[in-house]
């Protein structure tokens, strides 16, 4: 397919005729759908017409939480069609009773927990995670959604959608490559545009294999990801968690640092290389679980402390 031009405007897409809405229903319990999709794994998830909507990979999907399970749709030819790649994005066949069990029983967990106990980790697409977080330096979830989105509408390829709905797919490492970084600044991205551009430029000369981190073990595959430009430890993990499903995986940010030191050591004011080794021995081997159920009982906490001010 021929490069296009960062100005030109996105071509009408002619979608086979016989492509329509299939739908299908997932039966599973507790699953905590909007919690999820909302708490800062992945940044394209928008509410329309009371479902969740986004791509995922070249698929526009809907979602819609039901009584005791989620019901899915997308555009296809196939009324048939095999939706493992959904189950594998949310994690069907995860209990998260199961993973909560290897958690170590302290109040503060509970009480995570119990804020949101069906929260879920979700299992991303490796180059779009990457290139997403290396984009959320600094950022807000608001800000990062906004530069994704910007992304996308410009340099992505449309993909069938319903009437009245405009999709695209998040451009390919060859695409952002390809593009200068004045076309990328463009999308708000300010002093992250020569970082993703660099790791979009590595991963077409094949200086690293993206598909082959899932093979590494946990400190491998962390270094691999740390070659590219723009990429520390905390966005390393973020994308070990959120795509590569490494379970042990504990993302730290401010978010994170300050529960961490609120919590657990409130009297002292250790920094955030003894956080860091603090977190790889306490939560587990879910520890990456343990982090969102963290991350997110601060954020709410946050929230209801500023509605009551």
């Amino acid at each position: 397919m021929a490069a296009r031009s960062s100005t030109a405007s996105k071509s009408v897409l002619s979608f086979n005729i016989n492509a329509r809405i299939v739908s299908t229903f997932f039966p599973v319990d507790n699953y905590a759908l909007a919690e999820t999709l909302t708490s800062g794994q992945a940044f394209r998830w928008k509410v329309i017409d009371g479902g969740w909507e986004s791509v995922i990979g070249a698929r526009w999907v809907r979602l819609i939480p039901e009584t005791r399970g989620i019901r899915a749709s997308t555009i296809s030819e196939d009324a048939d069609l095999n939706w493992d790649w959904l189950t594998t994005y949310l994690q069907l066949p995860v209990n998260p009773n199961d993973v909560i069990a290897t958690f170590p029983t302290d109040e503060h967990l509970r009480k995570a927990v119990q804020c949101c106990r069906g929260l879920r980790l979700l299992k991303q697409e490796p180059w779009e995670c990457l290139a997403s977080f290396i984009l959320s330096s600094t950022k807000q979830i608001v800000q990062i959604q906004h530069i994704v989105a910007l992304v996308c509408e410009r340099f992505g390829d449309p993909v069938p959608a319903p009437p009245g709905r405009r999709a695209f797919a998040f451009p390919s490492a060859e695409r952002i490559g390809s593009l200068s970084e004045a076309d990328l600044r463009c999308c708000k991205m300010g002093f992250r545009a020569p970082y993703v551009k660099g790791t979009a430029e590595m991963i077409t000369r094949r200086e690293a294999d993206l598909e082959a981190i899932s093979r590494l073990d946990l400190d491998a595959a962390r270094a691999e990801l740390m070659r590219f430009p723009g990429v520390g430890r905390k966005i390393a993990d973020c994308v070990l968690l959120f795509a590569y499903g490494f379970p042990q995986a504990f993302p730290v940010d401010v978010w994170v640092l300050k529960a961490i030191r609120q919590l657990y050591f409130p009297r002292r004011r250790p920094n955030a290389k003894k956080i860091i080794r603090f977190t790889e021995t306490y939560f587990g081997p879910n520890a990456g679980y343990a982090q969102q159920y963290l991350f997110h009982y601060m954020r709410t906490r946050l929230r209801r402390a500023s509605q009551n001010d």
